[in-house]
């Protein structure tokens, strides 16, 4: 009998699920162990809870996909992190954008996420390409810190203006807890985990609903940024798809969805798909496909 394990290490939870003979005996949940998000010792620490809660220790073949594992350097961080816990295990790190193709079924298409973060990535036959997830600093366009952050933004250069607090400042405020736009500035440096501001981001697509035309210029951005996310990979692949959406503000914000797919389909990529499934499902595949090839890590 050979146990498997499959990890998805997002920014926000690490997800793992553990399977005997092709067959799912455990499942557990734990806080983010991604390196870049919460370093080195915070992602041990949630490591060993989430192996603890699942089992994991007695498992042969490990595939973990984690945002920020797009490099050399990252995968090689989290291979020794699991290495410490799993001597005895074989172990595949991949970016946590090719979990959502395998718990897609697919083999091929375009990945993309929209969460905390946002990147894109997809393959085509032996041909592979990403666009985005540089991290909060350099991009993570489209996604949910960066809807909250442009909002914040927004909502304190009426304030510079001299303009009276519009319903976006007063939202925001009333959100975080402060009587008026203008703390929002220390706020926002005081608070600097982007889980926090992602969720957060529900505010504008709340208000652009209603029509409000600073919130509906910020979601249109996005839209146009995710887009371009997704065009850059099929235009390097010569292919329209499919697209497979996951992560947090894409598939619990209808809003984005629709006039994404609206977006998309105007440049000629008319598959888009939002994951009914929990990408962890993707790396128990890709750990169950090392297990039935024999193949190293």
């Amino acid at each position: 009998m050979t146990a498997i394990l499959g990890l998805d290490i997002g920014g926000s939870k690490t997800m793992a699920l553990r399977a005997e003979d092709g067959v799912v005996v455990a499942q557990a949940r734990a806080g983010s162990a991604n390196v870049a998000s919460v370093g080195v010792l915070e992602a041990g620490r949630q490591l060993d809870l989430v192996l603890e809660r699942v089992q994991g220790h007695g498992a042969r073949i490990v595939c973990a996909g984690a945002a920020g594992a797009d490099t050399p350097e990252g995968r090689a961080r989290l291979r020794d992190l699991l290495a410490e816990r799993l001597p005895d295990a074989m172990i595949h790190v991949v970016h946590d954008t090719e979990l959502l193709l395998a718990a897609a079924g697919l083999d091929e298409g375009v990945a993309l996420i929209s969460g905390t973060g946002s990147v894109a990535w997809g393959r085509r036959g032996d041909q592979t390409a990403r666009a985005g997830g540089w991290g909060y600093l350099l991009g993570d366009q489209g996604s949910g810190y960066w809807v909250a952050r442009e909002a914040v933004c927004r909502a304190l250069a009426r304030v510079d203006r001299g303009r009276p607090e519009d319903r976006l400042g007063r939202a925001l405020a009333a959100e975080c807890g402060l009587r008026s736009t203008e703390q929002l500035l220390d706020h926002f440096y005081n608070h600097t985990d982007r889980r926090y501001w992602a969720r957060r981001a529900n505010i504008v697509f709340d208000l652009a609903a209603t029509g409000d035309p600073s919130c509906r210029a910020i979601v249109d951005e996005a839209v146009a940024q995710l887009t371009e996310l997704v065009e850059t990979v099929t235009g390097r692949l010569s292919f329209d798809g499919p697209v497979i959406a996951a992560g947090g503000l894409v598939v619990n914000q209808p809003l984005l969805h629709r006039e994404l797919r609206d977006s998309l389909a105007e440049r000629g990529i008319r598959d888009l798909r939002v994951l009914d499934t929990d990408p962890v499902s993707g790396a128990l595949r890709l750990a169950q496909q090392l297990a039935d090839r024999g193949a190293p890590a």
